[in-house]
């Protein structure tokens, strides 16, 4: 019994149509570790010894370890999913996808804001999009995702969306 032509092949990885990184921009980082140095000198304050240079030792690289950790956020469309920081969100499920600038941004994520629409939203990050989800078992209305490029993003979705769109109606059975 001879093995299936794709069986000694590796699986194909899944293509990236839009990958982005929620990173600080660089002035936040500057005034974020000038802060940091202005409390260490704060505490240093002339003294000799350990108060001389511990401040310093501490401060400064826990404030660059938190500034790294709040711009970790990847988020990336693949063939068949949305992928923020671990969040996935197959696209099969996508209603529809709105790009948003900020007076939309504040509008969905403001007083009137559905508790349990799934957010992941960076201040320093301008944009934003809504993928309004078509899922009758998930309670959660929308997703609501800051993206320096919401038009791209958005476009990336739908297009994932659309093509996977035909697959799944031929495996259900309807002709596409």
């Amino acid at each position: 019994m001879s093995p299936s032509p794709s069986a000694d092949q590796p699986p194909v990885a899944a293509r990236t149509a839009y990958a982005e990184r929620l990173d600080l921009p660089w002035w936040l980082w500057l005034v974020a570790l000038l802060a940091a140095a202005l409390l260490a000198a704060e505490i240093w304050m002339g003294a000799s010894g350990v108060r001389a240079w511990l401040p310093f030792a501490v401060l400064l690289p826990l404030t660059a370890v938190g500034l790294w950790w709040l711009g970790r956020v990847r988020v990336a469309v693949t063939d068949s999913e949305l992928l923020v920081d671990d969040a996935r969100l197959p696209v099969r499920f996508v209603a529809d996808v709105v790009p948003l600038d900020v007076a939309g941004r504040r509008e969905v994520l403001g007083v009137g804001a559905d508790p349990l629409a799934f957010v992941v939203q960076r201040p320093w990050v301008s944009g934003a999009v809504q993928v309004v989800l078509d899922d009758p078992a998930d309670p959660t209305p929308f997703w609501v995702v800051s993206t320096r490029h919401p038009v791209e993003l958005a476009d990336a979705v739908l297009t994932a969306r659309d093509a996977i769109r035909p697959r799944v109606d031929r495996a259900a059975g309807d002709p596409a």
